[in-house]
């Protein structure tokens, strides 16, 4: 028995020997796998932990955008705030001093015997007339102070179902009523008092607003000038801006014709038919459609 045990002794010794050696064998691959295993856990460990700060980096920098175009965006309003109210003080002043101006003027001249500005070329022309030369004279019953007064604002916003066939911003003349249209929206619009041309110096037709000018020089073309000398009337060839100035505080030029939509030194002829053609407001309503109204914007004239 003794001999059975020592030869299964001597025989299972070679064996576990050899699982021992086989065993030593495997374990630095082992190893080495989970090396590499761990690696790229730490690996794709950094790399989401790089991802998520990659992605909070860029909201923050969304973030910090977003504020820094509401501050430019609140900046540009309060600007835009600044200036039109910065505008609309220079109109309030510019309307004052215009009414004050003619109103100088109109006690001035009631002092120099024979001189008055009531008519078209008295109001056109300041100087004293020329000996031998006829100068029109149309004396009204308003008195001076009436008519500083009149050169108010006659703005005023209304449903106009005809707005709808044009664009926002186009301007309409209607002759008849002598009133201009501004279209603010579909069936809305501004309407203003106008003056309109006289008898055999109306027109109609579509254009643009092709330039726009603040306290323009007048300069008469030569067919008025020629025809106004016929009758005895000298005209300037040109004359500065100014309140004394026929074409007011502002001018918008209409494309393709020599007509204008203008101001006036002449408040008591807005409303009738008087001029050779241009559109004539009061100052306060020109200063305000030349803030409404850009370069390029449809007119259209109705007779």
């Amino acid at each position: 028995m003794r001999k059975i045990l020592v030869a299964l002794m001597l025989a299972v010794l070679p064996m576990a020997g050899l699982m021992a050696v086989a065993s030593a064998a495997t374990t630095p691959a082992e190893q080495q796998q989970q090396q590499l295993l761990k690696k790229k856990q730490q690996a794709a460990a950094e790399a989401k932990k790089k991802a998520e700060a990659e992605k909070q980096a860029e909201a923050k920098k969304r973030a910090q955008l977003k504020k820094q175009a509401e501050a430019k965006k609140q900046a540009e309003a309060k600007k835009q705030a600044e200036a039109k109210k910065q505008a609309e003080a220079r109109k309030a002043a510019q309307v004052r001093k215009a009414a004050a101006n003619r109103k100088t003027t109109a006690a001035r001249k009631t002092q120099q015997p024979g001189w008055a500005c009531e008519g078209f070329l008295e109001c056109l022309l300041q100087d004293k007339p020329r000996a031998g030369v006829q100068r029109a004279s149309t004396r009204s019953s308003k008195s001076s102070s009436q008519r500083a007064s009149m050169d108010e604002m006659t703005g005023a916003d209304i449903d106009w179902a005809p707005a709808s066939k044009y664009a926002v911003g186009s301007i309409v003349v209607s002759t008849p009523e002598r009133a201009l249209y501004l279209v603010t929206g579909p069936g809305e619009a501004r309407r203003y008092s106008v003056g309109v041309g006289r008898e055999g110096f109306q027109w109609s037709g579509t254009s643009t607003i092709v330039n726009k000018a603040e306290w323009p020089t007048w300069r008469p073309p030569a067919e008025m000038i020629r025809r106004e000398a016929a009758k005895g009337h000298i005209l300037p060839p040109e004359m500065a801006g100014g309140p004394e100035n026929p074409l007011g505080a502002r001018a918008l030029y209409i494309g393709g014709t020599i007509f204008r939509i203008h101001g006036t030194n002449s408040p008591g002829s807005i409303g009738g038919a008087v001029s050779s053609g241009c559109i004539r407001m009061m100052n306060a309503d020109v200063i305000e459609l030349y803030e409404r109204v850009k370069v390029g914007a449809k007119v259209h004239v109705f007779q």
